[in-house]
């Protein structure tokens, strides 16, 4: 692999502002990249269906084996705070952000991989199987912009995913659903001074509901949380209205959905409680899944391993990727660490090890 051709794919990367929805620099140089190699390729109208500046980038590249396609996917986003990044590069070959921003390597880690690795075998005149790659925007936004992508375009029944942390040779085979909901009560405002009597307080209402909620692991394969609150408007008034926003994530989207069930029930029985009026809402974002070890794409990507002398190990995670989105579609794919660490934190940071063997990787499951 040319280590300078991806030291330098990678610091171009980083100077794209390219948080969710704003994707638009990064997508335009991804384009350029993958017709230099000879994709085909096409933008969707993901950028107005979802309010970014970007759609989706999907390539497709003739290959010269037999069999079917295989798809490598990795999305363009980054997090806040991503504005104004720099790649620093430390002598133990780490990259790493100024300490300011966010560095990007979630998920800049896997862009570069699966160029550098076609690459490869395009210059190395390596047999390999028909290639196709799917960059997504705003997958930082519950993969907002994989959820809206045309699959009917997708020829492969394989996917695989760079966009998980640690050293490369980790493959995540199993994901939760994830449900993020939104709970409202609106009591009465009054005067806190004069008459708070007839004032009926919406964030002491919400208190009791919040009280009543078992949060944390709620058990082995399920969490609930409630991150936000907010109600009132001045200290003088009796609160009128309050709402908080929470999530639930479970291995078992069976699960998932009772414990919403669970949410809205006592919503409802603080509301009669309290005399309030509750409102909930709710939206599934991505759905559970597990893929058995025994499908093609995972002895693929073990025997890969293998080869490279990599660790091959296969793990769950509790996080979301637009590998979600892809089963429900037909395309069995897994999510493969790309060597990006402590990301969505300003200490985020990767190694130029692992930048090799990603495409190293990405290269042996081309042509297996």
């Amino acid at each position: 692999m040319d280590l300078a051709r991806m030291k330098e794919d990678f610091l171009q990367l980083v100077s794209f502002d390219s948080v969710s929805f704003a994707e638009r620099r990064a997508a335009d140089w991804l384009i350029e990249k993958l017709k230099e190699l000879g994709f085909a390729v096409q933008e969707d109208a993901a950028a107005a269906q979802i309010g970014g500046t970007a759609g989706n980038i999907y390539g497709f590249l003739e290959g010269t084996l037999p069999g079917e396609p295989i798809l490598f996917s990795a999305h363009m986003d980054v997090v806040q705070p991503g504005i104004g990044k720099q790649a620093i590069f430390g002598e133990d070959a780490t990259i790493h952000s100024a300490g300011d921003t966010v560095l990007g390597a979630d998920d800049f880690c896997g862009l570069v991989e699966i160029l550098e690795g076609v690459r490869h075998l395009l210059e190395e005149k390596c047999p390999r199987r028909d290639i196709e790659v799917l960059f997504t925007v705003a997958e930082e936004a519950y993969g907002r912009g994989a959820s809206v992508f045309a699959y009917h375009k997708v020829r492969a029944k394989e996917a695989y995913v760079l966009d998980l942390s640690g050293p490369v040779g980790t493959a995540a085979v199993k994901a939760p659903t994830i449900i993020s909901f939104q709970a409202e009560l609106t009591g009465a405002a009054a005067h806190a001074g004069f008459e708070p009597e007839r004032g009926i307080n919406a964030i002491a209402a919400m208190s009791r509901f919040v009280s009543r909620v078992k949060q944390g692991r709620v058990d082995d394969e399920t969490t609930v949380n409630i991150g936000t609150i907010a109600g009132g408007t001045l200290t003088n008034i009796v609160s009128e209205h309050c709402a908080c926003r929470g999530e639930v994530r479970s291995y078992s989207h069976q699960k998932a959905l009772h414990n919403i069930e669970q949410l809205q029930g006592a919503l409802a029985e603080t509301a009669k409680e309290t005399g309030t009026v509750d409102t909930f809402d709710s939206k599934i974002h991505i759905q559970a899944y597990q893929v058995e070890q025994s499908h093609p794409t995972i002895q693929r990507f073990v025997k890969a391993c293998q080869k490279l002398e990599l660790s091959g190990e296969l793990i769950s995670t509790f996080g979301g990727s637009d590998n979600n989105h892809f089963l429900p579609q037909g395309i069995t794919g897994i999510v493969l660490s790309c060597g990006m660490y402590q990301v969505h934190s300003v200490k985020e940071y990767t190694t130029l090890k692992d930048l090799e063997n990603g495409a190293r990787l990405v290269a042996e499951l081309a042509s297996a």
